[in-house]
């Protein structure tokens, strides 16, 4: 029972070791490693492991070993960031593999590539002839990054259109039955507007699941009951919804602003808009 009670009370220091040297080096170790950062990666959890088990070894030696293999990556890491030298010597350069439309053959057999591990790589990204490729490089990451020529790029709207306007951030207001209000307040709308919303659908904030303001200012709600049905919200209503969150942002800035001159205009332009609505809702099919 002792041995038992030994490994756990290691195994929960070693467990807050690793949570440590996690928070030390930074969320970069949980994205695509470096072939430094994966040797850190693989001699850390060894070390772990290895003390979790072995009662023999000495926590003592253990932990400064941690310490030893958190300190110094972190060490290489700030001069990585100071000296771009150093961080090509640690991290490695991307390699080009084709070029043009060119397959580099001198490129790939110092990277131990083979042409078919490279097909596959391209096919994995829906290229299949390596002509329709411009440019491709294996990052330090093991990466395969790849530009198309232009004439096979897929077409978008800004090939089509100037001036579009940007896409905006969607912002979750629900979560679990709970209102978040630092992300009402992040999408320009108020409390009241959402319980407006809210009660349009029929649904109380307790039931909702989740529910995201989206770049177009509209309401989407997943409920926790997916059988339930929720009034559906008519395309007309769209420019009265817009309206509406104008106002109760211009209402915000009235209570919020701090110069006298643009707390007045806030409040001028809040009580016009206020009126478009009152005028505008005859025309709109949302029943209130």
């Amino acid at each position: 029972m002792t041995e038992i009670l030994a490994t756990v009370v290691r195994s929960v220091f070693i467990i807050l070791g690793l949570f440590f040297i996690t928070k030390l080096l930074g969320k970069k170790q949980l994205s695509k490693l470096s072939f430094f950062e994966y040797i850190v990666g693989i001699t850390v959890g060894d070390i772990a492991g290895t003390l979790s088990m072995d009662a023999e070894l000495s926590m003592r030696d253990g932990l400064t070993a941690f310490l030893i293999w958190g300190l110094v990556p972190l060490f290489i890491s700030i001069i990585s960031l100071k000296s771009k030298p150093f961080r090509d010597f640690v991290e490695g350069k991307p390699t080009t593999f084709i070029e043009k439309g060119k397959i580099l053959e001198d490129n790939l057999r110092k990277e131990k590539f083979s042409a078919d591990e490279l097909l596959e790589q391209l096919r994995k990204k829906d290229i299949f002839r390596v002509a329709d490729v411009e440019f491709a490089s294996l990052d330090s990451n093991g990466e395969l990054n790849i530009i198309l020529k232009k004439a096979k790029q897929p077409l978008t709207a800004g090939d089509l259109f100037d001036d579009l306007p940007e896409a905006g951030v969607p912002h979750a207001v629900i979560m679990d039955g709970t209102i978040y209000h630092d992300a009402l307040k992040n999408a320009g709308v108020s409390r009241e507007w959402l319980n407006i919303e809210l009660a349009k659908r029929q649904v109380k904030a307790e039931h909702v699941f989740f529910a995201q303001i989206d770049e177009q200012g509209q309401l989407n709600i997943d409920l926790y009951n997916d059988s339930l049905k929720m009034p559906e919200i008519k395309q007309d209503e769209h420019l009265l919804i817009l309206m509406k969150k104008i106002h109760a942002e211009l209402e915000w800035n009235s209570l919020t602003a701090k110069d006298p001159v643009l707390k007045m205009a806030y409040k001028e332009y809040s009580k016009r808009i206020d009126e478009l609505i009152t005028k505008a809702k005859p025309y709109f099919s949302l029943e209130e």
